[in-house]
């Protein structure tokens, strides 16, 4: 059944016999724009809803977490400049990249070091929020450091959240959740890294290991959250909640290009470089730049050569009814927080008209990445949050896009970010060991 799937889909999708080969592929979605302009299955009142929502939580958050005090209590992560790794690229690639190469710190977001402290971390709040007001603790004009006294723990105390993660959404989870007082249930895939279920254990959380992969994980989690009472899931793969917590971040990302005074419109395009591994936080993030810059932001997801879910599911518009093993690919990368074999129906749909494209990445090259990034940069990160860098080698030299949008001449104005997803938590230990295996092949290009 599987070959004669593989077939057709090779017959009628070329690009797919590259993937099934483990190529670096770059794939441009035809569909970007193809919907009304009122395309709105989340509405910018939700978005300013759940922005309004975190600052409600700010004291709280500053008094659990001291390292958010810099910023009372705001869950952000720097956007700096990264003009060493620029230069880099440009000489090997041989052109400019643009005006400004940029990075977006969420390896460095407080709470839970990596982009999943924006989804996962909004969802227990407002899990917390909606139990609150519900037995009448609280009141949306109360002050909410309310729900750091007693009455709110015992009750908190009462009910499990559940989630299945590879490790960043656990950990995000975990550690917002058992802060608050909620029992955490992490129901963890065999790719998740051991240092990551160590840490939850720490904070307090339950840690449930699974022999199957990530899917494995979510689907054990879900049966186990429906057999309890007082049991809450997160779901990576459908929760509104989370997505909106992670659209936030394009209101976040427009202040500060602002305050950089880096304009984005017709004439200084932005694009954007996204990990993407069931689609929930890229894609999340995606819809709330889009909301705010419109067809002037170039958002573009980036998946490891053995898992490119999205890209599959996006391209044959088969959704999560189709997996990377139809196409005989593995599902196994050291890209752990992507290590998913099978993407998110509702963000396929919600990306339909809104993404750009995907481009794959060797792990060969995340390693890489890595290296060059320490090099230059002093900048550690998760492989999988490095792979970003890739991006110039194929969206800045296809013909077809760059004409489709009349990009060519736009080029030397624009600015590009590389969105870094995870890596501040990582032990010294496993960050060196990454850094030696990028340092083993960074010459070879």
């Amino acid at each position: 059944m599987k070959r004669a799937l593989f077939q057709k889909l090779e017959r009628q999708y070329p690009i797919i016999k590259r993937m099934s080969r483990y190529q670096e592929v770059f794939w441009i979605n035809p569909k970007t724009g193809t919907k009304s302009k009122s395309f709105r299955p989340v509405s910018n009142e939700e978005i300013i809803d759940a922005s309004n929502r975190l600052d409600r939580f700010a004291p709280c958050i500053e008094q659990l977490f001291p390292e958010t005090q810099a910023l009372k209590g705001i869950i952000e992560s720097p956007l700096t400049d990264a003009p060493s790794v620029k230069k880099v690229m440009e000489d090997r690639i041989g052109f400019s990249i643009g005006k400004h190469l940029l990075i977006k710190l969420d390896s460095h977001l407080p709470v839970s070091g990596s982009v999943k402290a924006r989804g996962g971390v909004y969802e227990v709040l407002k899990f917390a929020e909606d139990l609150a007001i519900k037995h009448s603790i609280l009141k949306p004009d109360d002050n909410y450091l309310k729900l750091l006294e007693p009455r709110s723990k015992d009750l908190f105390s009462q009910y499990t959240i559940g989630v299945g993660s590879t490790g960043n959404l656990g950990l995000s989870i975990g550690i917002m959740g058992t802060a608050l007082g909620f029992r955490v249930n992490v129901h963890m895939s065999r790719d998740a890294k051991t240092w990551k279920k160590e840490l939850l254990r720490k904070k307090g959380a339950h840690v449930i290991e699974h022999s199957g992969d990530y899917l494995s994980a979510v689907k054990k989690g879900r049966q186990s959250a429906a057999a309890r009472t007082h049991s809450y899931f997160i779901d990576d793969e459908n929760s509104r909640d989370l997505f909106l917590g992670y659209s936030v971040a394009g209101m976040r990302l427009a202040e500060q290009l602002e305050t950089a005074h880096i304009p984005v419109d017709e004439e200084h395009p932005l694009f954007v470089y996204l990990p993407c591994g069931v689609g929930g936080a890229p894609g999340g993030i995606t819809y709330g730049i889009k909301q705010i810059f419109g067809d002037n932001a170039h958002c573009l997801f980036l998946e490891p050569a053995h898992t490119p879910c999205i890209t599959l599911g996006m391209l044959t518009g088969m959704y999560n009814k189709i997996s990377v093993t139809d196409i005989g690919l593995d599902g196994k990368t050291d890209a752990d927080g992507l290590a998913v074999a099978r993407p998110s129906a509702f963000v396929c749909e919600m990306m339909e008209p809104l993404l750009d494209g995907c481009f794959t990445v060797t792990d060969t090259d995340f390693y890489r990445y890595l290296t060059l990034l320490v090099d230059t940069e002093d900048l550690f990160l998760e492989p999988s949050a490095c792979g970003g860098l890739a991006a110039f080698r194929h969206v800045l030299t296809d013909p077809y896009y760059l004409d489709h949008y009349d990009l060519r001449r736009k080029l030397p104005n624009s600015t590009h970010i590389m969105w870094a997803t995870g890596g501040s938590m990582v032990p010294k230990t496993e960050l060196m060991s990454y850094y030696e295996l990028g340092k083993h092949n960074r010459d070879i290009w």
